[in-house]
């Protein structure tokens, strides 16, 4: 996207070659001001759009001057316009915002404009990667199974997709099977550098995942968004931000030879979580960052969620470079990416301290002091060091219902209940693990933790240990490339015949899609109250998203999943207890089987390479049978089936005119919700399973549903139905109404308990607005625009709580629902509308 031909600043247009004029780009060295130096390689990239994009409208000279002026205006709450140059989705949010832009063509044909010219402006790629979940696994057809199971539950969503890549301009649909939209983007959907309609620009994107992030570890910019701003950006508008202040981490030292990179990821995460970086960008340098390869980065930058910034920014060196080749990118693409962020002055050197821009301020990480360790049990911010997870468990487990309590009384933690598995007889007690999934794209993008995995296994195998038989063991590789190289370095048989096959390419552990755990041991986790565990290599475990039984749920590398695996429970100290005893009955230590980063280095010298990229992702997207052969219709206007579980024409549009109606005051509002600190978006609107004693549940079984038919909440997002019902619908939900985790609320008026959606109703049919209560980091997570939208369709009119998530609250304010931070010296402050 460029400005007309009255940018002021056509003057500093010049050719990347001279050779080729009519491939030109904004020298933004040509602007002759020093402040252009001392910025923040990421800053660059904004002052480089806001440059490109300057109309003297929507993008102002003033808002380059801001920019340019940094170092004074970045404490100054000053808002500068962004335009990114794509938007990226998966079908989880993707489908309520092509849902919209459907119901928007609608309300254009009922207002008499042309239905046609509601299209996305700004490229939009949408993969489909949350819809499939592990059903089945442990068996070599597990991903046959899960992947037709998957087509035949959501077959109705696909064909709906299918229709909005037909008759939406500018919009590409990679389909299902084809990995994880993160690891999607990083190997093949990043351009780096645009060459797009004569000029060269940096790519930079903003998208409906908060894990959006990763790609800044290539040197892209971008983070996430709500669904509701994402859209307003394919509409081509530009995103309004506050000039953020910029964190400067360096990065020195060597690591450990045993260190994994997700054990540096989690030791960043908490660490940058102590040091306080919410809303600001984060941007890496030092002689560290040049020791870590893109995947290290990507993996560092996929957590930025966690630790609450907007971004977490690498700027392109010699190594990105190194992996576009790698990754299969065309030679000549290469030279103009290299040539134009050098001309720009947007390629790094690390071992160069005279590019170091000015920061913020500046925070350090010694790599020498990372020791392997994972993050929970509710929490991915919560580091634990592998060598404290026995005895963090074990506090844990008696200390006060909270982030690090269940509140078990002493005299049961040493509860054992034993239960029925395939003819054997099992022994579950605290602390077991009952699911164990390598997943997510955190980490399956990072071939160093794969195939240390997959080496952990082999020499796992060749000591003749193995996993029990009722743990859930899962493998969902974020690409086929994936795939590729662990068949190809020989690993990939050790991981199956410990229970790891692939069981389908997509965000599914993570994401709350990890299927039914047996029922007997559903039954024996229930009939001891058990605190039961699950281990994943993932970004996220807050409460009730992993599965609902698994009350303990720790992030860690794949290979530390595998070894929490065998071993069976997370109430082991790895270095003074056996991992397993063999069928010889000799004691097998952890530190017999870790592969070392010169083990892993060697093999993945050998086995990734970019033939297998290229191989992979040029047939792409046709790669997949039942969706070639899906059959979508065309028409301009789609046709809504009233009778459809899944795709429904929202109400948001209902009764749009071309004058808009003037905000109404709140008054006598009673308070659904009275909250407490770090409610999640997936306490507010889950996105896993949907419970069978649910509001969402009762709907549907009025449909004539059956519980195997319902699907997920994620799923069912193109149905706000459905999602009005599924809003604070998660069962670890604590309302200090209730003084317990469940997801009910009292209708105040009669005392009832009652669930949420039904109190809202009540409320609702009284006329009544609402209100919530709600303490510190309301709405952190996932940037999920349901967990806005569903409020404002339960009334909910304003939101009161002392801080917020960014996305979270813009989203709140785009449906137009109050927030408001109180101020604690003068409680009788007014409402702030934002």
């Amino acid at each position: 996207m460029l400005a007309a031909g009255n940018n002021p600043f056509q003057h500093i247009v010049e050719p990347l070659s001279p050779e080729v004029p009519g491939q030109r780009f904004f020298n933004l060295l040509k602007l002759g001001d020093p402040r252009y130096d001392r910025l923040p390689f990421s800053v660059r990239v904004l002052l480089e759009s806001a440059i490109r994009n300057c109309d003297e409208f929507l993008v102002k000279s003033l808002d380059v001057e801001n920019i340019l002026n940094w170092q004074q205006t970045q404490t100054q709450s000053v808002e500068v316009p962004f335009r990114p140059a794509r938007v990226i989705l998966q079908d989880f949010t993707g489908v309520p915002a092509v849902v919209d832009f459907a119901a928007m063509r609608d309300a254009v044909m009922k207002l008499d404009g042309d239905p046609e010219k509601i299209n996305p402006v700004c490229p939009a790629d949408l993969v489909i990667d949350h819809s499939i979940q592990v059903d089945f696994n442990r068996k070599s057809d597990s991903l046959q199974k899960n992947q037709d199971l998957e087509f035949d539950r959501n077959r109705e969503r696909f064909q709906f997709l299918k229709w909005g890549s037909k008759v939406f301009k500018n919009m590409r649909i990679i389909p299902p099977g084809s990995g994880i939209v993160h690891q999607v983007n990083l190997e093949y959907l990043a351009r780096v550098v645009f060459n797009y309609d004569g000029f060269f620009y940096p790519d930079s994107l903003v998208g409906t995942d908060s894990h959006t992030t990763m790609i800044d570890g290539l040197g892209v910019l971008g983070w996430g968004v709500g669904g509701i701003e994402a859209e307003a950006v394919m509409l081509g508008q530009p995103i309004s931000m506050v000039l953020p202040e910029v964190v400067g981490y360096k990065l020195h030292g060597t690591p450990d030879k045993l260190i994994t990179s997700t054990d540096i990821v989690l030791t960043v995460t908490k660490h940058l979580r102590q040091v306080g970086v919410v809303g600001k960008f984060v941007e890496f340098f030092g002689p560290g960052v040049a020791q870590l390869s893109i995947a290290d980065r990507a993996t560092i930058a996929n957590m930025c969620p966690e630790y609450g910034a907007t971004a977490a920014f690498f700027p392109v060196d010699d190594i990105s470079v190194k992996y576009l080749e790698q990754t299969g990118r065309e030679p000549e693409t290469l030279a103009y990416i290299t040539k134009y962020l050098k001309a720009a002055g947007m390629f790094r050197d690390y071992n160069n301290i005279a590019q170091d821009p000015d920061f913020t301020h500046v925070v350090q990480l010694d790599l020498g002091t990372v020791v392997p360790c994972c993050s929970g049990p509710k929490r991915p911010q919560d580091r634990i060091p592998v060598s404290e997870m026995k005895t963090d468990f074990e506090s844990c487990l008696g200390a006060k219902q909270g982030f690090k309590g269940f509140q078990v009384a002493p005299e049961r933690h040493s509860t054992a209940v034993t239960f029925q598995f395939s003819g054997k007889e099992y022994t579950l007690g605290h602390g077991s693990v009952v699911i164990a999934a390598i997943t997510s794209c955190t980490n399956t993008s990072n071939p160093s933790v794969m195939l240390g995995a997959g080496l952990l296994a082999k020499k796992a195998i060749e000591y003749g240990l193995n996993v029990k038989p009722y743990i859930k063991t899962s493998l969902s590789p974020g690409s086929g490339v994936v795939t590729y190289y662990l068949k190809k370095s020989g690993v990939m048989d050790f991981m199956s015949q410990l229970g790891f096959e692939v069981v389908g390419y997509g965000c599914m552990t993570c994401i709350g899609n990890s299927g039914p755990l047996p029922d007997s041991v559903v039954e024996a986790i229930t009939k001891g109250d058990l605190v039961a565990a699950g281990v994943l290599s993932g970004n996220r475990n807050f409460e009730g998203r992993v599965h609902p039984n698994t009350r303990a749920n720790y992030l860690a590398s794949p290979p530390l999943v595998i070894a929490y695996a065998i071993a069976g429970t997370v109430r082991i100290d790895f270095e003074k207890e056996p991992i397993a005893v063999n069928s010889e009955g000799r004691q097998i230590f952890l530190r017999d089987i870790w592969p070392t980063r010169d083990e892993i280095q060697a093999v993945e010298r050998t086995f990734v390479i970019p033939s297998m990229f290229r191989e992979v992702y040029d047939k792409i997207e046709k790669v997949n049978d039942r969706w070639n052969s899906l059959v979508a219709p065309s028409d301009k206007l789609y046709t809504w089936d009233d009778k459809s579980t899944y795709i429904k024409s929202p109400p948001f549009f209902d009764g749009l005119t071309m004058k808009l109606s003037p905000p109404e005051s709140i008054k006598d509002a009673y308070v659904l919700l009275n909250l407490g600190d770090s409610v999640t978006t997936d306490h507010i609107s889950p996105a896993g399973n949907i419970a069978r004693n649910s509001a969402a549940a009762r709907y549907l079984t009025e449909r004539g549903l059956t519980p195997r038919e319902y699907n997920s909440y994620g799923s069912r997002r193109g149905n706000d139905a459905v999602m009005a019902r599924g809003t604070f619908a998660n069962i670890r939900l604590f309302n200090k109404f209730l003084d317990k985790q469940a997801p009910q609320t009292i209708h105040l008026p009669t005392g009832d308990t009652l669930d949420v959606f039904d109190a809202a109703e009540r409320y609702r049919q009284s006329g009544v607005p609402l209100l919530v209560l709600a303490g510190k980091e309301y709405g952190s997570g996932s940037s999920r625009d349901w967990a806005a939208k569903g409020p404002f369709l339960l009334g909910i009119k304003a939101v009161l709580a002392e801080s917020y998530e960014r996305i979270h609250r813009s989203n709140l304010v785009g449906m137009g629902q109050i927030t408001y931070f109180p101020n604690t010296e003068n409680m009788t402050s007014t409402f702030v509308v934002s």
